[in-house]
């Protein structure tokens, strides 16, 4: 059981019998009454945001959540596909549920996926994941001084937003949560 001082940004909760994760915290303390914490909650079944108000002697239930690495497979547009490497056991996805999957993981990649209630609730992404660029228009010379950005198509289908320097063929790093361009990966 938390208090609702506990529920810092990211802690999982159980409200009727769905896990909701906290996304936004703000705690206000009063006189003589105690506190009340306001949240914002993220129910990690359906992506829904609702707001919810506690007061200091209220108890919230902890959600049981667990992880496990799993490798993603393939998508056959209705589901993705993904395997545990250890045991072999294969689960499936929603495509709604985990739309940003295809768009920044490749074929046999390894993700994190969260389990409630022995179902997959969300597929957890890398912070940041390397692509390769098939395809970007080439530099005019005398371009590349300036901080020009042009678009970039990847290997996973996706177009981000690069510097005037990337080439087609490149490999970059590129931020999951926003798909920005963050470097140039060496090698």
């Amino acid at each position: 059981m938390y208090q609702p001082t506990d529920l810092k940004k990211g802690t999982i909760i159980q409200l009727d019998g769905q896990p909701y994760r906290v996304v936004e915290y703000a705690q206000k303390v009063m006189g003589r009454g105690g506190s009340i914490v306001n949240v914002k909650i993220k129910n990690l079944v359906t992506g829904s945001v609702i707001p919810k108000t506690y007061k200091g002697q209220d108890k919230i239930e902890a959600a049981e959540v667990s992880n496990q690495v799993a490798q993603y497979l393939y998508s056959d547009g209705g589901d993705l596909h993904f395997m545990n490497p250890e045991s072999f056991e294969q689960f499936q996805v929603d495509t709604t549920s985990a739309e940003d999957v295809p768009k920044y993981i490749r074929e046999g990649v390894e993700v994190q996926l969260q389990f409630f209630d022995g179902r997959v609730i969300n597929v957890e992404l890398p912070t940041t994941v390397n692509l390769n660029v098939t395809y970007t228009e080439n530099v005019v010379k005398g371009d590349t001084t300036s901080s020009v950005l042009k678009d970039a198509q990847t290997d996973t289908g996706i177009t981000v937003k690069v510097p005037a320097f990337i080439k087609t063929g490149d490999d970059i790093k590129v931020d999951t949560r926003d798909g920005s361009y963050i470097e140039r990966v060496k090698g």
